[in-house]
């Protein structure tokens, strides 16, 4: 019979254990964090820059992930490269999202003010993505950074960065539809391409979630310039 005192010491450290990961990931800049280097590795530098943070709080924040085994670092000359530590770790920022929505409406309000075009048009999910892959009337465009793309991007896709969009309206078909993905379901490169695309007489549409919700989900990826714009 388990003793009763040695039951309960167990289950404390247990969920202590537990703990480390809930800690590691309770503040809003490490989530941004582990949200952008689910699009690729990047160098520290590469992380203060995207977040909008110094270099030795990005430094810290990478550090505090890296002691919890979330992220993990390679170095290569001077510099330290970052990513995730397993596909696993984004499955948890699917979790925390998705609780997030189902509990928070500060959440859905957030949602309406910053994105309120967003409701006005139906997304494609990942289910009719992939069914639709293969079809010659759809135009699938990666509109993250092209060093994101470079490291993993949906078989197929075009790379055109959303920032340089409307210098390469006239290279798309406007009878074909149009499909943008970037880096999550609140990314806003997708919206603002669709966007783009719509007030120049396109047919667009966005994909609801973003390229590592595809990569985590087990669908086929691709890396390289591929078909770049």
């Amino acid at each position: 019979m388990i003793d009763p005192i040695e039951h309960r010491h167990f289950k404390t450290q247990l969920n202590s254990q537990l703990a480390r990961i809930a800690k590691a990931v309770a503040n809003p800049h490490r989530l941004e964090i582990l949200d952008l280097l689910a699009q690729g590795e990047r160098h520290v530098e590469d992380v203060a820059a995207e977040t909008g943070l110094t270099l030795a709080n990005a430094s810290q924040h990478l550090q505090g992930l890296r002691q919890a085994h979330l992220v993990a670092a390679r170095k290569e000359g001077l510099r330290v490269y970052y990513r995730l530590a397993t596909p696993a770790v984004y499955s948890l920022l699917q979790i925390i999202r998705e609780v997030a929505e189902s509990q928070l409406a500060e959440l859905d309000r957030l949602v309406e003010t910053f994105l309120h075009r967003r409701e006005m048009l139906e997304p494609m999910t990942l289910a009719e993505l992939q069914a639709r892959l293969d079809d010659p009337e759809l135009v699938l465009l990666d509109v993250r950074p092209a060093l994101e793309y470079e490291q993993g991007h949906i078989p197929g896709a075009r790379s055109i960065p959303v920032a340089e969009l409307a210098e390469h309206l006239s290279e798309l078909t406007p009878e074909k539809q149009i499909v943008a993905y970037c880096r999550g379901p609140y990314c806003v490169f997708a919206d603002e391409a669709v966007e783009i695309l719509l007030d120049h007489g396109y047919q667009a549409q966005r994909v609801r979630e973003g390229y590592p919700d595809w990569h985590v989900a087990g669908l086929p990826v691709e890396t390289g310039p591929g078909l770049g714009g």
